[in-house]
């Protein structure tokens, strides 16, 4: 069985047992969090899909880490100027283990 589902503005694919990185969640390592805007659900042949969630449907997942991606060097540069600016980003991440899907 596997849900699609949203949190942090994007939209990710995970079936049992799937380790994901998502956008940061204000949660504790170790602490259970429960996503309810799951979009579709599906098994096989069987596919639910929720306009715009499906109803009942709940993704159950355990914090695993949190941390900080790999650094996006942004580097803006105009020719025949003398002017370049370079910047760099590293974006907040949190580590979910998927325990269970419903729906």
């Amino acid at each position: 069985m596997y849900a699609v589902f949203s949190t942090g503005g994007k939209q990710y694919r995970a079936s049992e047992g799937d380790v994901l990185r998502i956008e940061k969640l204000e949660a504790e390592k170790g602490s259970k969090v429960e996503i309810d805007q799951v979009l579709m659900v599906g098994e096989g042949d069987d596919v639910r899909v929720g306009a715009p969630t499906v109803e009942g449907g709940k993704v159950t997942a355990e914090v695993v880490d949190h941390g900080r991606g790999d650094k996006i060097r942004i580097i803006k540069f105009k020719r025949r100027k003398h002017h370049m600016k370079q910047m760099g980003h590293r974006q907040y991440y949190t580590e979910i283990k998927i325990t269970g899907i419903e729906g």
